[in-house]
């Protein structure tokens, strides 16, 4: 067996997990000054929006109409549209914009390179290092090994609150009754499609459901759903539905990338030979992994509700403003909850501190919001608006000698609104 000495490096902020959240939060932090290490399992980064193939951004409206972006996020779309990779649009009334996914790959790494920020890819969090109940470093997995990195604060960007429930955070698993979580979705795209003679939305859909009562079709997705993309000939699908998946077991998401190419491909068989504009199409590409929506919640100083996301409730120390609707794929397969809202509601900081634990913020899907809140602050734009917030944070907290928990998170608004965040308003 080969034995080596562990490697040790010491930071100001560890950025675990390189997806939305987690990129804007490492950029945030290393644009305040301070000495940043992210790292990332991957090879690249982006999370779901490139692994997972989520598309499109679904957006958030002001009560005037107004879409709502944090500083990051806006510049990446700026990016993405000066290379002719993004595309407005909207369906449902929800306005959203796709992308390239490739090209924002690319993006994300000459943002990341341009910026004082140390990368590490193929790595992981394996374990943490705790002096009581203060989170002081890391045990990191790589090719090679274990290193360990200590740093001051810890931003646990890892999707499934990786970090938090490493280090004994408490947390909560999918919906309360049952600890069900949303279905995992294998996204795929597929080219060569003759959009300008396929059948309306409406009658596909219709198509689609006669083929599931006829059992040529297995997904208990109730529609097929799909959209647009920044290629002429090509369309992205969000149709398959792996249920009863906790994204946390590694043999549950080994059925799910299973079951999900095994409908990917059923789905796509049933477009080409029986939908018109099909004919000659193809499948461009399939997701790296499978998207999954929902696994662990940490518990933090604020549990934002459903009643708080319903009734536009505003905070003091609200960091991010959302109004994607409430939309929960049931965890047992049949249907979805999809229920606009009449005005956007704040997220607050506390919702990022967990119980317990210092020195950690947790950023992006698993924040502080029970099981129905969940189903709307869960979208891409709006992780990247916490993760950019939760980057100020960390760097305030460095600077300070203080604890994330003691920050005013009225420093942090201020931040936000002097990079331009529009939903901050005084």
């Amino acid at each position: 067996m080969r034995t080596q000495e562990m490697r040790m490096l010491n930071c100001d902020v560890l950025v675990a997990g390189a997806g939305p959240a987690g990129f804007a939060a490492a950029i945030a932090a290393a644009r305040e000054g301070v000495k940043v290490i992210l790292i990332e399992r991957y090879g690249f980064m982006g999370g779901m929006a490139t692994a997972g193939l989520v598309n499109p951004f679904m957006l958030s409206r002001s009560e005037s109409g107004e879409i709502l972006m944090s500083p990051i996020f806006k510049e990446v779309v700026r990016k993405l549209k000066e290379r002719s990779a993004a595309l407005d649009g909207e369906l449902f009334d929800q306005p959203h914009i796709a992308f390239d996914p490739e090209v924002l790959k690319s993006i994300l790494f000459d943002m990341v390179s341009s910026s004082p920020i140390k990368l590490y890819l193929h790595s992981f969090v394996g374990g943490v290092i705790l002096k009581e109940n203060r989170l002081v470093g890391s045990i990191i997995e790589g090719k090679a090994g274990q290193f360990r990195i200590f740093s001051k604060v810890t931003i646990d960007a890892t999707g499934d609150a990786d970090v938090a429930w490493m280090s004994g955070a408490e947390y909560e698993l999918g919906r309360p009754k049952d600890n069900l979580m949303q279905p995992a979705t294998l996204n795929f795209r597929v080219g060569g499609v003759r959009v300008d003679i396929m059948p309306s939305r409406e009658e596909m859909d219709k198509a689609f459901r006669l083929a599931k009562e006829e059992g040529r079709i297995k997904t208990e997705r109730e529609k097929l759903l799909w959209f647009e993309t920044t290629r002429a000939g090509e369309l992205h699908f969000n149709v398959t539905r792996i249920t009863r998946v906790d994204g946390t077991k590694v043999e549950d998401l080994t059925r799910a990338e299973v079951e999900g190419h095994k409908q990917a491909d059923e789905i796509f068989n049933y477009l080409k030979t029986e939908v018109k504009g099909f004919e000659d199409s193809f499948i461009v590409s399939t997701a790296a992994q499978v998207g999954i929506r929902e696994t662990r919640r940490i518990i933090g100083k604020y549990v934002l509700t459903k009643e708080d996301v319903l009734d536009g409730k505003s905070f003091d120390d609200e960091i991010a403003k959302c109004s994607y609707p409430i939309d929960i794929h049931d965890p047992k397969g049949k249907g979805t909850t999809f229920r606009p809202l009449t005005r956007p509601y704040g997220i607050p900081y506390r919702c990022l501190i967990p119980n317990k634990i210092e020195n950690l913020i947790v950023a992006g899907r698993p924040i502080s919001v029970d099981h129905e809140a969940f189903s709307s602050t869960r979208v891409m734009p709006t992780c990247m608006a916490v993760g950019e917030a939760a980057g100020i944070a960390a760097s305030l907290s460095v600077k300070r000698k203080a604890s994330p928990a003691k920050i005013n998170a009225e420093e942090v608004r201020q931040f936000l609104v002097k990079f331009g965040a529009n939903y901050i308003r005084y």
